[in-house]
């Protein structure tokens, strides 16, 4: 089996290597260009490559990038795809491959958006109430403080650490992961309505799965879990419509919303909205997760990160 390629080194790397394989692989390729420039002053744009016929019943669309940083695996996957199975492609099948749907992130090193928002944390219905998120409140400064001097991230995190024993480390998980909409500088930040890359999202399945009966969506994550292994993750809790079939193409997929999954659950994410994005068709969502490091070390980039770009100076010597 051949390997996987080895993780570009930058957003621009990466995205003229998919642009490479997609056209190699007789894709058609649609562009929008985000509004805002990457780390190196170059220009950002979700990239979607395109196989099979257009009027397809059955449409098949996997994303990198929902979570910036970490579409450097996801476009390494799109790309073995594209060199390896293009030609694999069933008959009657739509397919599209959509690069860097959060590329301002994934330039960056982020993943959070332009705006610090955690884009899988903003697929709320913006019409009610955000949903509450107290005791994240209640530790907003011990994830974020203002300074980030050594002596202040050892205090913060014995602290952090000493609630993990209190609490137990999956709560601990819960409040701070779950999301949350009203500490713009913090964590797994919500937002205040739809961000460009939502709104895209939206625009574009309008358009992607106009004509679709069946969609079916696959999207690359990494950061929770065993270091290498891919946790299938599908929308709803059992017993649901996007689940069951998930769980009936896929036997071992997990439901975050059961509480057997690596993650959290979250409020806002956009795999469990996704049926909104083709309402007349069958749809079935799964996440894939790659395990990387501890989650605790994952939760402290993830505090620096935020520091950085709440308080610091991005482009200093503390950047990245």
């Amino acid at each position: 089996m051949p390997q996987i390629a080895p993780l570009s080194p930058t957003y621009s790397t990466a995205r003229a290597a998919f642009l490479e394989g997609a056209d190699a692989a007789g894709a058609a390729v649609a562009t929008t260009v985000h509004p805002h420039r990457g780390l190196e002053g170059e220009a950002l744009a979700v990239d979607v490559a395109s196989l099979g016929p257009a009027d397809a019943a059955h449409v098949v669309a996997a994303f990198s990038a929902t979570h910036g940083v970490e579409g450097y695996c996801g476009s390494a996957l799109q790309r073995h795809w594209l060199a390896h199975h293009a030609g694999e492609l069933p008959e009657g099948v739509r397919l599209h491959m959509v690069h860097a749907l959060n590329p301002y992130g994934m330039s960056w090193v982020r993943r959070v958006n332009e705006d610090n928002v955690d884009l899988n944390r903003n697929f709320v219905d913006w019409e009610a109430p955000v949903p509450d998120n107290p005791e994240y409140t209640s530790i907003a400064d011990l994830l974020v403080p203002a300074d980030w001097s050594d002596d202040e991230q050892q205090r913060t995190t014995n602290e952090l650490l000493a609630l993990a024993a209190e609490w137990g480390f999956p709560k601990l998980q819960a409040v701070v992961s779950g999301g949350q909409y009203h500490h713009a500088t913090g964590v797994f930040y919500g937002g205040t309505g739809p961000v460009w890359s939502h709104r895209w999202l939206r625009e574009w399945s309008a358009v992607a799965f106009a004509q679709a009966e069946q969609v079916t969506i696959i999207d690359l994550h990494t950061g929770l879990g065993p270091w290498g292994h891919g946790e299938l993750i599908g929308g709803g809790a059992p017993g649901d419509a996007l689940y069951e079939r998930a769980l009936r193409r896929w036997p071992d997929t997990r439901s975050m919303l059961a509480g057997d999954s690596v993650s959290a659950v979250l409020a806002g994410d956009w795999v469990n909205a996704s049926a909104e994005l083709a309402p007349h068709a069958e749809v079935t969502p799964v996440c894939i997760e790659y395990g990387t490091v501890d989650p605790v070390t994952v939760l402290q980039s993830l505090r620096a990160d935020a520091w950085l770009h709440g308080h610091g100076e991005p482009l200093g010597p503390q950047g990245p």
